[in-house]
């Protein structure tokens, strides 16, 4: 049977090829505040699971792989065992809402891709291990908490220096979204974290 991380994956993979194959159904799916705000709040949803192109996708995909199999079990035990699914859905709508309400007259604005679910995800896992290692573009070794200290830090800069199609503020709420869900579902985390944080291990 199917972990639900691996269920995700599939889809958007699916997904988003389809879209790739059909303009049609990539501009129905992508993120547009005008649309949303005519009624076609499925948005909010459905522009987590299409990409921009192969690598956009394969990171998102590749980063869930890893981190989403090593949390799910925690979540699946709420809503009859679907909690990890909804956590996911939920952080990719609510990473979105900031995004929108600062651009919700833009007919020029459009969003996709995963990455609010796949921080909430990242960003739960360094709640339960923050000195494991993750490995940067899947080669450079760094401890979770120093690279979440250091992806809050850029994510901020970059979204404040503007100019980038890449959606930080979506990144940012995603992993605020990802600790806050967790605590308030299982409040012992925080003081695990807090143990784990102050008897580093390498």
């Amino acid at each position: 049977m199917l972990n639900h991380t691996t269920l995700i994956i599939i889809i958007t993979v699916i997904v988003s090829l389809l879209a790739w194959q059909n303009k049609l159904l990539f501009n129905r799916l992508i993120f547009y505040p005008p649309a949303v705000s005519d009624g076609q709040w499925d948005r909010f949803v459905t522009h987590g699971f299409i990409h921009a192109d192969s690598m956009h996708l394969l990171f998102n995909m590749f980063t869930l792989y890893f981190f989403g199999r090593a949390i799910e079990g925690l979540y699946n035990p709420f809503l009859g065992g679907y909690g990890f699914v909804a956590f996911y859905v939920l952080a990719i709508i609510v990473a979105m809402i900031p995004s929108y309400i600062k651009n919700k007259n833009s007919a020029s604005y459009l969003s996709l891709g995963a990455s609010g679910g796949v921080s909430a995800v990242l960003f739960a896992y360094i709640l339960l291990a923050p000195w494991d290692m993750i490995y940067l573009f899947a080669i450079v070794p760094i401890p979770a908490i120093l690279f979440a200290v250091a992806y809050v830090a850029y994510s901020i800069y970059a979204n404040n220096r503007g100019g980038s199609n890449i959606n930080h503020m979506a990144h940012m709420w995603g992993s605020a979204f990802g600790v806050i869900a967790t605590i308030v579902l299982e409040p012992q985390i925080l003081p695990h974290f807090i143990n784990a944080l102050l008897s580093p291990s390498f």
